[in-house]
């Protein structure tokens, strides 16, 4: 009954945040706001696990083809396709859900105890529309851009660290992230990323709304979002991978 009853709130809170804005001049404002927060100010973290994720990728991968009937291209086919269609938008995401999310849910939540979110309703301001709309919107218009940031770097990264350890040519690993390229693969990773990216943002939100207390439930409000939306992401790229590729 407790899991209805959160789906209960999740969906009532999420029918205020999409009503009417009072005024949507202020809304506009917000994203861009929160785009910089939430979106460039991850540039960072993305960067740093993205080059390594793909020197990690392209190394493991060479050492694993380390067979005379498997073209040494394929490294670069590996790293790709691996990179394209489950490292760079999914681990990703979970990274940006623990620092995206904690980071929204104990703003919310701080501004919930702190009696801030009770003052907005008094001056006539739809909170949830106000607080986490913008959040949301900003999250779903600038992590895609971040996740194909995030392919490049590891590409590059592989590439890289590729050729300086010995494990691939440059000619052959080029060749075989060239190879049968399905532009699909990217759209695909891209509608992931939008989806992931509305639970992280709506998810942690949910949380920080909801939160009750003091300082110690504000903890625990940022911690359950990290936790619930890492598991809404998981669960969700199996249910989106099942339906796009197959």
């Amino acid at each position: 009954m407790n899991l209805f009853s959160h789906l209960g709130h999740y969906y009532l809170l999420m029918k205020q945040v999409f009503s009417k804005p009072e005024n949507s001049r202020i809304y506009i404002q917000q994203i861009f706001k929160e785009i910089n927060s939430l979106g460039l100010g991850s540039l960072g973290i993305v960067s740093i696990i993205s080059v390594f994720m793909g020197a990690v990728i392209t190394i493991q991968a060479a050492y694993n083809l380390d067979n005379p009937w498997i073209p040494l291209y394929a490294v670069g086919l590996g790293t790709r396709d691996s990179i394209i269609l489950e490292f760079s938008p999914t681990i990703i995401s979970l990274v940006l859900a623990g620092k995206v999310g904690s980071n929204i849910a104990s703003e919310i939540g701080t501004m919930r105890v702190t009696e801030q979110v009770d003052a907005l309703e008094i001056m006539g301001i739809n909170p949830a529309g106000y607080l986490i709309f913008p959040k949301v919107i900003a999250s779903m218009l600038i992590n895609p851009f971040l996740i194909i940031y995030s392919m490049f770097l590891g590409i590059l990264g592989g590439y890289v660290f590729g050729v300086l350890t010995g494990s691939v040519t440059p000619h052959e690993y080029i060749y075989g992230i060239q190879w049968e390229f399905k532009p699909y693969y990217v759209v695909y990773a891209i509608i992931k990323t939008i989806f992931f990216a509305f639970l992280i943002a709506s998810v942690s939100s949910y949380h920080g709304f909801y939160t009750r207390g003091g300082a110690l439930e504000v903890g625990r409000s940022s911690t359950n979002a990290v936790v619930y939306s890492s598991i809404m992401i998981l669960l969700f790229n199996l249910l989106l991978t099942q339906l796009l590729l197959t």
